[in-house]
C-alpha cells in the first residue's frame, strides 16, 4: 500500500515557475515508477511525466517537455514536478501516481494502482 500527499500547488501568473512535491509512504518506494497527471474542468486525464524506479530514464507528454521536469529523491521518499513557463492552459488539478512496474511504460492512466488527492494549479493571463 503507498499512499501519496501532493503539496506546492497555487496560484501564479504566466511565465512563472511551480514545483510540486509528492510525498510517497512506504518501504519499497524505490521500487515504483511514479508519474504526474492532471485535469482541468470538463477534461480528461492527462498524462504529464513519469520516471522510473531507479530515477534514471523519464518520459514527458509534448504539451509539457521542454518546460516540465520530473525527479524524485529514494531516500526522503518524495517525487517532484518542477513547472517554468507556465501558462493559463496548465491550470488543472495536478496528481501524483504510483505504479508497482518500476521501468517506463505507456501514458494510460489505467497502469497507476496509486493516486494523490490532487493539488490546484491556477496560472493567470
Amino acid at each position: 500500500q503507498v499512499q501519496l500527499v501532493e503539496s506546492g500547488g497555487g496560484l501564479v501568473q504566466a511565465g512563472d515557475s511551480l514545483r510540486l512535491s509528492c510525498a510517497a509512504s512506504g518501504r519499497t518506494f524505490s521500487t515504483y515508477a511514479m508519474g504526474w497527471f492532471r485535469q482541468a474542468p470538463g477534461k480528461e486525464r492527462e498524462f504529464l511525466s513519469r520516471i522510473t524506479g531507479s530515477g534514471g530514464n523519464t518520459n514527458y507528454a509534448d504539451s509539457v517537455k521542454g518546460r516540465f521536469t520530473i525527479s524524485r529523491d529514494n531516500v526522503k521518499n518524495m517525487v517532484y514536478l518542477q513547472m517554468n513557463s507556465l501558462k493559463p492552459e496548465d491550470t488543472a488539478v495536478y496528481y501524483c501516481t504510483a505504479d508497482r512496474y518500476g521501468g517506463i511504460r505507456g501514458t494510460s492512466s489505467a497502469v497507476y494502482e496509486y493516486w494523490g488527492q490532487g493539488t490546484q494549479v491556477t496560472v493567470s493571463s
